[in-house]
């Protein structure tokens, strides 16, 4: 078993972080799995679950992250040991072996390294007022929530062709409709999202989340939350700005139509960026201690 730091856990220690861990992820997915249990849907939260493919029992699993030991209590070694990837020393010890994981995952390593460095290193733009969701539904009578629209179809589509469509990010472009998509000033592809993504965009904050479950038991469970959670509160902007009608949510809209509402985004939008920039330069960190081996 190959470990990056001598960093060694007492069992009470991992034992009490894994339980916080349990409890903070708990509180984090108790509406989903409530609806999920009555069989509700939610047009906001699901996305967090559905298309991230987020398992509310693998997020509140606890790991230390690379280069942690965990020191066996009296009752035997830590349950990480059942896990993928993880393996248990002659003393009992327990911690992730990086060898193996990059034998399976060096490649999805590799390239979420490339890719966040590359977002980090642009300067962050916040001109694009969240109008990929208005592009998703332009001139299309079905739309994938079944919400109303704030201002109806035409009312919509009129919001689209009177402001410049400037999305960078692919899974947001990709679900454009086909009157929309030519309207867009970049026209982006899956090869040319390393040359595109930038840190002001919501969907590349968004992303942290699903880069931290990319990469697993090397994400310590405090960072992989934390992206949780930043997720959760990028898509309620992300859908507080779209032209759907929220009222049936309680939630108010963000009227990118009007200069209020564009600057209240804005603010917003800066403040969410922020913080996926702390979460983000450390999963950098987390790759690029892989890599280093």
């Amino acid at each position: 078993m190959r470990t990056a730091s001598p960093d060694l856990l007492a069992p009470e220690t991992w034992a009490a972080l894994a339980a916080e861990h349990a409890e903070r992820a708990d509180r984090l997915t108790a509406g989903h799995r409530a609806r999920r249990a009555r069989g509700e849907r939610h047009a906001i939260e699901d996305f967090l679950f559905e298309y991230y493919n987020t398992r509310p029992s693998l997020l509140r699993r606890w790991h230390p992250g690379a280069g942690v030991t965990l020191e066996p209590s009296a009752g035997g070694p830590a349950p990480h040991t059942a896990w993928r990837w993880y393996a248990e020393d002659a003393d009992g010890r327990v911690g992730l072996d990086v060898e193996a994981f990059l034998t399976d995952r060096r490649d999805t390593v590799a390239f979420v390294h490339r890719l966040l460095s590359a977002t980090a290193s642009r300067p962050a733009f916040t001109g694009c007022f969240g109008l990929h969701e208005w592009a998703m539904v332009y001139r299309q009578e079905r739309h994938r929530h079944e919400l109303p629209l704030r201002l109806g179809q035409a009312g919509t589509d009129a919001v689209v062709e009177a402001h410049p469509i400037r999305c960078t990010h692919y899974d947001a472009f990709r679900f454009f409709t086909p009157a929309a998509a030519p309207l867009n000033r970049e026209q982006p592809t899956r090869s040319t999202q390393p040359d595109l993504e930038q840190p002001g965009c919501l969907h590349a904050s968004m992303d942290c989340h699903k880069w931290a479950l990319k990469l697993g038991p090397a994400v310590p469970g405090d960072l992989a939350l934390d992206c949780f959670e930043l997720a959760r509160d990028v898509r309620l902007l992300d859908m507080q700005a779209a032209p759907y009608d929220l009222t049936s949510y309680g939630e108010p809209a963000v009227a990118v139509e009007t200069p209020a509402g564009k600057a209240e985004y804005v603010a917003r939008q800066r403040a969410l960026s922020a913080r996926a920039a702390v979460l983000r330069a450390r999963l950098v960190d987390v790759c690029a201690g892989l890599l280093r081996g």
